[in-house]
């Protein structure tokens, strides 16, 4: 069968937009969601060009794909299935109340990190059903005429509270709380889901990665180890969680984030020999490049770096073998050959295990690739999106859970309080009550203790926006804050168990 193959190109389009003074925002760094726009406001438009696909025989139908410009369709069928049923019964417009929490950690983790609210309150700004969406749902008959015509005006219009990104949860705090329409809230599960576990997995794995470097820097590498544009979500969430830099350099472009990279075993394997190699990145990048020395024999090729670049040789990096073992040796020959300022970079499989177990040897850096884009063993954070008060037609609100054997909820809007002794988190007490009005705080908590949730999102516009870097320095604090326990890296209890109490 013959084949005309025409290029498919995944595009990840960047719109512009006008970027509001940072002096605006200025007043509200402390505990608000980051605005990924920072630094030069720049929207990410996921896509693909149009193209045509041509086959032969029995497979002769043409097909044309055309351009994603909404994340409306970043969804599942049964989303809209709900919708179509709910606007026939009427429940579509009682006013509800949806939260996100995890019912557990990923096994043995001690805490999680929130991550990915900027980039879920910038798509839900462009959550929109343009004629290319409806028609395409017409012609699938995914839905009927009347949803079709709902999806055709829908904006959100409701309001979002959630932690504010870089903070850290445990199971059962409702890191995320959606009020609105049961029809417009049902319609952002997906997406919410989607941002949100992705995110803060990796942002969980590389909080506990950084921990484990203690002050030693921890670079991303993982593109190659991921979906292409999840590369870009990860290297944002590892940057969140203190890692300093990142190879991607969209991620770099996109969220400000310092970007690193310098040569791979094929370039060295591409010339005559190591030294042809090194001295043209030396000639090209300078004395202060990372060297790579493992494509052959370490120590020669160390000898080669320092007789070529001197002293002033930046930094060298190990890929393989035992890393403990070649990172001493290395240190000693280039003490030895007045090299005593380049640095030692190692990567190569690390997680937080291999980080931890070479903090006694001389190493300055640690590149991490698969497993922080993984999750480090946990791909996902476990979060889930749930229906937790309705209002009914007279207006009284009822706090709903689902009761099914172990996935028991806790119905009603929650609000959060983590509670404080001399600095350090020793507690969380989450209120609930059917409707939306805040309590009262609860008995115990004073000016020391500090409420978990802030505004996100009123009447379906972004009411706070922070650069990146704030969200990174939050996280910072509130690993800082919490119990020594909570930083071992051995499997373990959540360091905080959330007590929940009625008002």
């Amino acid at each position: 069968m013959h084949l005309q193959h025409q290029a498919l190109c995944l595009l990840a389009r960047i719109a512009e937009e006008l970027l509001e003074d940072v002096g605006d925002v200025a007043h509200q760094i402390h505990r608000v969601v980051p605005d990924d726009r920072h630094p030069r406001g720049i929207r990410p438009d996921v896509g693909f060009w149009p193209f045509d696909f041509h086959r032969c025989g029995t497979h002769s139908r043409h097909r044309k794909v055309f351009a994603v410009t909404s994340t409306a369709l970043l969804t599942d069928r049964y989303e809209l299935t709900m919708v179509q049923a709910a606007l026939r019964s009427g429940a579509a417009h009682r006013r509800s109340i949806f939260e996100v929490f995890a019912r557990r950690l990923p096994k043995g983790r001690r805490y999680g990190v929130v991550a990915g609210t900027g980039r879920l309150v910038e798509a839900l700004q462009h959550f929109r059903f343009t004629e290319a969406e409806l028609r395409w749902l017409r012609d699938e008959q995914v839905v009927d005429a009347a949803t079709i015509e709902w999806l055709a005006n829908f904006r959100f219009s409701g309001h979002i509270d959630g932690y504010a990104e870089g903070d850290v949860y445990f199971p059962g705090s409702p890191i995320l709380v959606v009020e609105a329409t049961f029809a417009e809230a049902v319609l952002l599960e997906t997406l919410v889901l989607s941002i949100l576990n992705f995110d803060s997995a990796v942002a969980s794995a590389a909080s506990r990665m950084v921990q484990a470097a203690g002050d030693r820097p921890c670079l991303e590498m993982g593109s190659r180890r991921t979906h292409e544009i999840a590369a870009i979500a990860a290297a944002r969430a590892a940057y969140l969680a203190g890692f300093a830099a990142t190879s991607n350099l969209e991620a770099g472009r996109r969220y400000g984030i310092p970007t690193v990279g310098t040569a791979a075993h094929a370039f060295t394997l591409v010339h005559d020999d190591e030294e042809s190699a090194f001295r043209a990145q030396l000639q090209t990048l300078g004395n202060a490049t990372t060297l790579l020395v493992d494509t052959f024999d370490v120590s020669r090729a160390v000898a080669t770096a320092v007789r070529l670049a001197g002293p002033e040789l930046g930094a060298i990096r190990i890929d393989s073998g035992d890393l403990v073992t070649q990172a001493r040796a290395v240190r000693r020959q280039l003490d030895e050959l007045g090299a005593t300022k380049t640095r030692i970079v190692v990567t190569g499989d690390l997680d937080e295990f291999a980080i931890a177990a070479l903090s006694a040897a001389p190493v300055d850096a640690y590149g991490v690739g698969t497993s922080v884009v993984t999750g480090s063993g946990a791909p996902t954070a476990n979060l889930v999106y749930k229906l937790v008060a309705r209002c009914d037609e007279r207006g009284t609100w009822h706090a709903v859970q689902k009761e099914s054997p172990g996935k028991i909820g806790h119905g009603g809007r929650k609000w959060a309080f983590r509670r404080f002794d001399g600095g350090v988190a020793v507690g969380e007490v989450i209120v609930a009550r059917p409707g939306p009005e805040p309590p009262k705080p609860p008995a115990g908590i004073g000016d020391a203790d500090q409420p978990l949730l802030v505004p996100l999102i009123r009447d379906g516009e972004i009411v706070a926006s922070e650069p990146l870097d704030a969200a990174r320095r939050r996280h910072a604090a509130a690993r800082s804050a919490l119990p020594p326990a909570a930083l071992h890296l051995q499997p373990g209890d959540p360091a905080l168990r959330p007590t929940f109490v009625d008002a």
